[in-house]
């Protein structure tokens, strides 16, 4: 699957954010902005946590879509007398040298627990506390694993297959965690799936009321109708009900051809694909290249990477942790 990413219907694409996959083919939007979309997409994680002494948001002003530092209000004691002090756990957590990380908290840019903390003598248990810097969840659990996976053609979405298929758990066989998959891909999808043993996101990201939203390229028979995108922004009616995307956009088009991105928060089973069927351009090819704020980027098909720091936060904030 080639494409030629454009903006606005005629700009050339982003250069370096098209990142290849076997066979040829190539996803764009990858590890840039995602391009052109026309409605709501993911948007990138927030700058690295730990770019900086000042750790995030060193101008001391949070990001766009964090949350700020809640004002103060009755005095809680966050202190845990066993613990950690706050400075070395964010240190730890790669937010920046301690004295670094004594001036987030003395700026008031540190909550624990949902209550801010100004004092440098605080100690705090990293397992069983909540920490957030500049309203970006930090993840001090070294025992939670979050891992991207480019599921491949032909892998089943499961940790294990009674029929004997290829599945997801051959993709971490080296691991000693008990990881299970976020969400599924039908078989023939390859793609960006998610895999960790933090149960409390996973369920966050595949419960419907937090409407993540995930991106697809997707290779579909030419020429396409001009009313396309308001059939499939508008809603198309399939056996379950009604099912619309948030976004469409024509990435290539060329004779008998068409390659389009779509986005949509519908986590039914085979939904893209269903959709298209109705509106006469059955899927050829479809690869999901994003999910909520984490991207496929370059990652090659079989391969995992680890999603952690700023990336990780984003991910978090998208579903309220």
């Amino acid at each position: 699957m080639t494409a030629k990413g454009h903006r606005g219907g005629g700009a050339r694409p982003t250069r370096g954010t098209t990142p290849k996959v076997p066979g040829g083919r190539s996803v764009p939007g990858g590890t840039g902005r995602n391009p052109g979309s026309t409605g709501v997409g993911g948007s990138g994680g927030p700058g690295s946590p730990g770019a900086g002494p000042g750790g995030p948001g060193a101008s001391g002003r949070p990001r766009r879509g964090q949350r700020p530092p809640q004002p103060a209000g009755p005095p809680v004691d966050v202190h845990d007398p066993d613990g950690i002090r706050l400075q070395k756990v964010l240190a730890q957590a790669g937010l920046g040298s301690r004295r670094a990380c004594e001036e987030l908290i003395a700026a008031g840019r540190v909550e624990v627990d949902g209550h801010r903390v100004t004092e440098l003598g605080v100690r705090i248990d990293p397992r069983r506390s909540s920490v957030h810097v500049d309203g970006m969840r930090i993840q001090l659990d070294d025992s939670l694993v979050y891992l991207a996976l480019n599921k491949p053609v032909g892998v089943v979405s499961a940790m294990s297959d009674a029929q004997g298929r290829p599945c997801l758990a051959e993709y971490v066989a080296n691991r000693e965690e008990r990881l299970f998959h976020v969400g599924r891909l039908d078989v023939e999808t390859e793609g960006l799936i998610l895999l960790t043993n933090d149960g409390e996101l996973a369920h966050r990201l595949a419960h419907p009321s937090y409407e993540i939203p995930k991106t697809y390229l997707v290779e579909v028979p030419g020429p396409l109708p001009r009313d396309i995108g308001r059939q499939l922004l508008s809603g198309v009616e399939l056996d379950d009900g009604v099912a619309a995307v948030d976004a469409f956009k024509v990435v290539d088009a060329r004779p008998g051809k068409a390659l389009i991105e779509i986005v949509l928060h519908d986590g039914r089973n085979r939904v893209v694909r269903r959709m298209l069927e109705a509106v006469g351009h059955p899927v050829e090819q479809l690869v999901r290249t994003q999910l909520g704020p984490i991207r496929l980027g370059d990652l090659r098909t079989g391969r995992t990477r680890v999603i952690s720091g700023a990336e990780l936060g984003s991910l978090m904030a998208a579903v309220g942790l």
